[in-house]
């Protein structure tokens, strides 16, 4: 595992989210699992671990907690919050100082720590991020203790934009990948210039550049590749990266044609890496293989200027323009 630099930390440049960890949204996980899944990242040498409240409700927290009390090094945690709508909550009511500060500390709780390492907003209303007001919460948090750093997850370049111009701003979350690939012209300049971190989530658009899937292919019922195929539930950027999963299957099978060998999941994150201004990047796993998978691609040597050159060129003339949701 090789490791870049967030702030004065040194973190895994392949990460682990674990939105799975949740046993929701990508069909279930038992705790048992998903500690294996955390004990097998940590001895692959990750140390950089992403999760949110909302991740069945506090449960990936929790069973994170639950890790952390076994692991004799330190383990850098981002959580998120903002996205809530228990006790009456929702928005814009989440965007209080008083409730950003209970989901703050209530993600103290289930993860066990006295200091949140990183608190990201979680793809709050554009609006929400253009007033600033958050940020002025963050900050509080930050003065008082609660966090370490704070970040954002967004949707759009254009959020992402609005949030570089933020102070104290350590890092951005954003969707990057080879179905996502303008992203880099737009944000990644600027966020060096700023000295932000850029955390990639949905590296390999929901398991699409797996190469593992075909047209036949089908997910349970509480898996959101299931209900938010085409954005029914959120927007359809989380799921496939908002390309229709059909035509996904159909330009995976294109791309892989393009790549050293097989190991496309692999080449796929090793893309991503190649990029300087990536901090570190976040594939979920559901079980040890992929998260072995994953960790692999740290090790493979860069890809060839030629090969980036072929897989832009693919991008620019027969991915771009079939991508749907905010992007």
């Amino acid at each position: 595992m090789k490791y870049r630099s967030f702030k004065e930390e040194q973190v895994a440049e392949v990460g682990l989210g674990t939105w799975q960890l949740g046993s929701a949204d990508w069909g279930n996980v038992d705790e048992e699992a998903a500690l294996q899944i955390l004990e097998a990242y940590t001895n692959a040498g990750g140390n950089f671990i992403d999760t949110a409240d909302v991740y069945g409700m506090g449960v990936s927290e929790t069973v994170i907690g639950k890790f952390l009390k076994t692991v004799g090094k330190k383990i850098y945690i981002a959580t998120k919050l903002g996205r809530r709508g228990d006790d009456g909550n929702g928005w814009p009511q989440n965007f209080t100082y008083d409730a950003m500060k209970r989901q703050a500390e209530d993600s103290l709780q289930h993860l066990g720590v006295s200091q949140l390492f990183l608190e990201q907003l979680h793809c709050i209303p554009t609006e929400e991020m253009r007033s600033g007001k958050v940020f002025d919460h963050l900050r509080k948090l930050q003065q008082e203790g609660l966090i370490k750093y704070f970040g954002a997850s967004v949707e759009t370049s254009e959020e992402a934009l609005l949030c570089l111009e933020q102070e104290g701003l350590a890092s951005l979350q954003i969707i990057f990948n080879l179905f996502r690939q303008h992203v880099a012209d737009e944000v990644f300049a600027k966020a060096k210039e700023k000295g932000v971190a850029l955390i990639v989530r949905v590296p390999l658009a929901s398991g699409l550049l797996s190469g593992k899937f075909t047209q036949e292919t089908k997910f349970e019922s509480n898996d959101h590749r299931n209900f938010n195929a085409n954005g029914e539930s959120f927007n359809a950027g989380e799921t496939f990266s908002g390309i229709d999963f059909k035509e996904g299957v159909n330009l995976s099978d294109k791309i892989k044609t393009l790549l050293p060998d097989e190991r496309m999941a692999q080449w796929a994150i090793r893309w991503i890496l190649d990029h300087p201004e990536v901090t570190t990047v976040i594939p979920g796993a559901s079980k040890i293989s992929q998260v072995d998978s994953n960790v692999e691609a740290s090790d493979l040597a860069p890809l060839s200027a030629d090969v980036h050159q072929q897989l832009r060129k693919l991008y620019d003339e027969q991915i771009y323009n079939k991508i749907r949701g905010h992007f």
